[in-house]
C-alpha cells in the first residue's frame, strides 16, 4: 500500500496536493459521487467554467511568472519572426519539390505559384540563419554580464527555432511561449524544456514577452509578428512600458511592409515615434544595439 505524504513539519496543515492526494471522492453514496462533493481546484469541469476566466488568466500570468523567477530570469530578448522561414536546407529541398512538380504538370499554374513562393521563402532562408547566429550571440556574450539575458521567442517553427536552436548551440537557457492555435503547433525543439510554457490566452502572452524584455528584435514575420511589433510599440510610445530597443531585422523587407515615414508625414504618428524603431542586418549590428542600451542603462529609464 502506497505510504500517505507526510505533513511537513514547519507547516501547520496540509497542502492542497496531499489533501488533493489524499482524498476520497466516492464514499459509495449519491453525495460523494455528486460533482459538488469535489475539492474546486481538482475539478477541471469546474475550472473550465466560463465564469471562472478571471482566475484561469490570473493562474496563466503566475505559472511562468513564478517559474521564471525560481530560475532567476529577469532579463530577456524577445525574438519575433516567420513560422513560415525555415533553414536554408529546408527551402532548398521545398523548391525543388515544387519544381519537380511543376515538371510533371505544366500546365497547372497553381503549382507554378508554389515555385515562385518557394523561390521567396529560399531567398528568405538567410534570415533564419542570422536568428540562429543572435540566440547564440545573445547566449554566449550574456554570460560576461552580472546579469543573466535570456532568449525568449514564441516557441514555434522558424525563425523562432532559429533563435531558440542559436542558444542551444551554446548549452544556454531559452524560453519558448507556446500558444494553442487552431492548427496544430508543438514547442520546437530546442527549447528549454523547463522554460516551455503553453497559453490560451494571447494577452497573458504577450504581457510575458514584455516583462523581462530588454530589447525585442523581429526578423521578417505576418500577421502575428506584425501584432506583437505594433503592440509593443504601442505600449512604449503610451508609456505603459518602459523603453527598449526595437530593432527590425532586414530593413529591405521592412520598408516594403510598413512606412512609417508615411505615418509621420500624415500626422498619424511623431518624429519621436518613428524613432523607436531601429534597424539590423546581421547578428552582430543587432547586438551591438541591444548591448549598448543595456550597459547604459536605458532600458531602466521611463519615457
Amino acid at each position: 500500500m502506497a505510504q500517505k505524504p507526510k505533513i511537513p513539519c514547519d507547516s501547520p496543515f496540509p497542502s492542497a496536493k496531499q489533501d488533493a492526494t489524499n482524498v476520497s471522492y466516492d464514499y459509495g453514496t449519491e453525495q460523494s459521487r455528486s460533482p459538488s462533493y469535489r475539492l474546486a481546484y481538482d475539478d477541471a469541469d469546474f475550472m473550465m467554467r466560463d465564469e471562472l476566466r478571471p482566475v484561469r488568466l490570473q493562474l496563466e500570468l503566475l505559472k511562468p511568472e513564478l517559474t521564471q523567477a525560481e530560475h532567476n530570469i529577469k532579463a530577456t530578448v524577445v525574438i519575433f519572426g516567420s513560422a513560415r522561414i525555415p533553414d536554408q536546407q529546408y527551402a532548398e529541398q521545398a523548391l525543388s519539390n515544387a519544381e519537380q512538380a511543376v515538371k510533371k504538370q505544366p500546365g497547372d499554374e497553381e503549382l507554378r505559384q508554389k515555385v515562385v513562393e518557394a523561390q521567396r521563402i529560399l531567398k528568405k532562408s538567410h534570415y533564419y540563419e542570422e536568428a540562429r547566429r543572435l540566440g547564440k550571440l545573445i547566449t554566449m556574450e550574456a554570460r560576461k554580464l552580472e546579469q543573466l539575458v535570456v532568449v525568449v521567442t514564441g516557441g514555434g517553427p522558424g525563425i523562432m527555432e532559429a533563435a531558440n536552436r542559436g542558444a542551444a548551440d551554446v548549452d544556454g537557457k531559452s524560453i519558448g511561449l507556446n500558444i494553442v492555435l487552431p492548427g496544430e503547433q508543438k514547442p520546437n525543439p530546442y527549447i528549454t524544456p523547463e522554460l516551455c510554457f503553453q497559453f490560451h490566452y494571447f494577452a497573458i502572452r504577450k504581457m510575458h514577452f514584455l516583462m523581462r524584455a530588454i530589447a525585442l528584435v523581429a526578423f521578417p514575420g505576418g500577421f502575428g509578428t506584425l501584432d506583437e511589433l505594433f503592440e509593443t510599440l504601442t505600449l512604449i510610445q503610451t508609456r505603459k512600458v518602459r523603453r527598449v530597443p526595437v530593432i527590425l531585422f532586414g530593413r529591405n523587407y521592412w520598408d516594403r511592409i510598413i512606412n512609417f515615414d508615411a505615418l509621420v508625414e500624415e500626422g498619424a504618428i511623431s518624429q519621436c515615434d518613428r524613432e523607436l524603431v531601429q534597424y539590423a542586418e546581421s547578428a552582430d549590428e543587432a547586438w551591438a544595439i541591444i548591448l549598448d542600451n543595456y550597459t547604459n542603462g536605458n532600458n531602466h529609464k521611463d519615457n
